[in-house]
């Protein structure tokens, strides 16, 4: 049996109000969607610098934070 496949449209109000029905991960799966189509990808500068820190961490590795460490850290400036 053929399952037949449509697709209905919604308004961005639609949208919206569906918001809270999705889980967690779907959520994350929307949101990581939107900043793909948005995503211009780094410029030359932009691609150095990361380059530039990535080889500073891997000479040294012991200098940086911890990202449970660093989460703490931001979440108590903004008081949570």
């Amino acid at each position: 049996m053929e399952t037949q496949r449509y697709h209905a449209l919604m308004s961005f109000a639609e949208v919206l109000e569906e918001l809270p029905a999705l889980s967690l991960a779907q959520r994350q799966e929307l949101i990581a969607r939107a900043i793909q189509l948005d995503d211009l990808g780094l410029s030359a500068s932009q691609e150095a610098l990361v380059q530039e820190r990535l080889d500073g961490h891997r000479a040294s590795p012991e200098s940086s934070v911890p990202f449970e460490k660093m989460k703490q850290q931001l979440w108590s400036l903004v008081g949570r």
